[in-house]
């Protein structure tokens, strides 16, 4: 189905205080997040590429070793296997995608 309303997806929250509904096309998926204040996401990689887009609030992210403070606006590229972590600094939202599909979110 070409349509789809972010209302009806399951809430899942495959890290503690990190809520998304996921969107899946045959070729990527897009996590819309809601992060809690203070959550932490575990430093990890994964064969997908990922592009991270702050909608509100303030997160940071390291990539490979560098830290950036993300705010409305900012973009960044994860490129597949780079190490990767975050933090939110505020409550956030959050819009990835990732390139291939992400079966393990679905």
């Amino acid at each position: 189905m070409p349509f789809i309303a972010l209302e009806e997806l399951e809430v899942r929250e495959p890290v503690e205080g990190y809520r998304a509904k996921f969107v899946h096309s045959d070729g990527m998926t897009l996590a819309h997040w809601v992060v809690e204040a203070g959550a932490e996401l575990p430093e990890h990689s994964h064969p997908h590429e990922q592009v991270v887009n702050v909608v509100d609030g303030e997160f940071e992210l390291t990539i490979d070793g560098v830290t950036q403070a993300m705010h409305p606006g900012w973009v960044a590229v994860i490129p597949p296997n780079a190490v990767h972590s975050g933090k939110a600094i505020t409550e956030c939202r959050l819009i990835d995608a990732f390139h291939p599909t992400r079966d393990d979110y679905r």
